[in-house]
Parts: structure tokens; C-alpha cells; sequence
């Protein structure tokens, strides 16, 4: 599953990662949410992986999204 995450930055503002790297910065928390949705639905919807958006949380990672392969193609798969 390929995973988006998001990261606060020290000044407060929040970056878009993937595989640890910064795709995009900068953000306001409700844009970069929206932002990473965006990519991860777009990546998915091209390679038709499973792809989700993740965000730090208190105790664990909070699953903000995921895009999932369509069952009929991991019954194929297996």
C-alpha cells in the first residue's frame, strides 16, 4: 500500500510526504488534507493501488483516506 502522510512543520504550517519526502509544503492544515486526498485518489484512479492518507495523532496514525483495489481484483491477484 502506498501511503501519503501528512507532517507538521516547526512553524506550524503542514507538508504533504511520501516515502518520508516533502511533495508539498507549506500548507494550511485543511488544504494539505484536501491535497493529499487529491493525489492519493489520482494515483490510485492511474496504477489502481492501494493508497492511503495518513496524519499524526495522539496515541497512532489517524486514516484520513484510503483507496483500495476493487475486491474482484484481489480474488485475481491470489
Amino acid at each position: 500500500m502506498v501511503t501519503y502522510s501528512l507532517k507538521q512543520c516547526p512553524d506550524g504550517s503542514w507538508c504533504v510526504c511520501r516515502l518520508g519526502f516533502s511533495l508539498f509544503s507549506d500548507l494550511r492544515l485543511g488544504a494539505a488534507i484536501k491535497l493529499a486526498r487529491e493525489v492519493a485518489r489520482d494515483e490510485h484512479t492511474r496504477s489502481g493501488r492501494s493508497v492511503c492518507v495518513e496524519m499524526p495523532g495522539t496515541d497512532a496514525s489517524i486514516r484520513l483516506a484510503q483507496y483500495a483495489r476493487p475486491a474482484a481484483v484481489l480474488e485475481q491477484a491470489a
